[in-house]
């Protein structure tokens, strides 16, 4: 086995560097939590079009045999995911976990099955009211499996504005049904508290013993994982943060270890690892 610089690009951080070194030295203990939307698919106007990079699959098929676990950690519904990145019944990903829903939701590949705790009723009442606060805005919703609704800008004459006029009015309609409003690229997400990415990831992290950590996102849902990665390494647990590139979330960005270049970058760098510790 070489270093990791023969095959893998360096982090600019020495945080980035020792995390990456602890996933290439001992494999058998590193968990790779992945977003989806931006990270391993394409972001696309439509998301119910949005489908993983074509060596997306391939790629985990070959590194997740390798390490302790692969987990995709998304906001979207988990069998949305699993259908949209093809990841049900692929050989060498018998183990790979989706947690959907930022986790209040998990599909598990050894069983193709999906667990789950009831619907919040606050969606239910939020999804009733929604038509009438957006109409005329070329808003568009996306339904997701009845736990969380998202409103998207991005098809609305002036995306950007869009996005900013709606976010008070959706914060008012969430806060008086019990949820939050998580934002991202052009997109309000109405859902209950006390879900996210860090939270799912940090119980991941813990059920299989992981001894270090790489996650990689690209927008704003993923800073709790981001915060969770750090949490981790100040606790002793060596961790790398990827940045798959956006320039409409320059926060990410900043806060990274290592960035490339969207979906593609991503694909690259799970290849070179799965090359590299062989």
């Amino acid at each position: 086995m070489g270093s990791a610089a023969d095959s893998l690009p360096t982090p600019v951080t020495q945080a980035g560097r020792v995390g990456l070194a602890a996933v290439v030295e001992r494999p058998g203990a590193a968990l790779i939590a992945l977003d989806f939307d931006g990270t391993l698919a394409p972001i696309v106007a439509d998301p119910e079009k949005a489908r993983a990079h074509s060596e997306a699959v391939p790629v985990l098929a070959a590194l997740a045999p390798k390490v302790a676990a692969v987990a995709v950690i998304t906001g979207r519904p988990a069998g949305v995911a699993v259908r949209n990145g093809g990841f049900s019944g692929v050989p060498g990903l018998e183990r790979l976990v989706v947690l959907g829903h930022y986790g209040a939701e998990r599909w598990d590949a050894a069983t193709d099955t999906v667990t789950a705790p009831p619907a919040h009723p606050g969606v239910a009442a939020v999804r009733e009211e929604l038509p009438g606060l957006l109409d005329g805005t070329n808003a568009w919703v996306e339904e997701k499996g009845g736990r969380a609704v998202a409103v998207h800008t991005r098809r609305a004459t002036d995306p950007q504005a869009t996005f900013e006029a709606l976010r008070e009015p959706l914060a008012e309609l969430a806060a008086g049904h019990g949820l939050i409003v998580e934002p991202g690229r052009l997109v309000l997400e109405l859902r209950p508290p006390g879900m996210d990415k860090g939270v799912a990831l940090t119980d991941f992290a813990r059920e299989i013993a992981a001894e270090s950590v790489l996650y990689a996102g690209d927008d704003l849902g993923d800073l709790p994982a981001y915060a969770a990665v750090d949490k981790l390494r100040s606790d002793g647990t060596p961790g790398l943060l990827v940045c798959s590139g956006s320039d409409e979330v320059t926060e990410l960005r900043e806060r990274a270890d290592l960035v490339v270049d969207g979906p593609a970058g991503v694909v690259r760098l799970l290849a070179g690892l799965a090359a590299h510790i062989g």
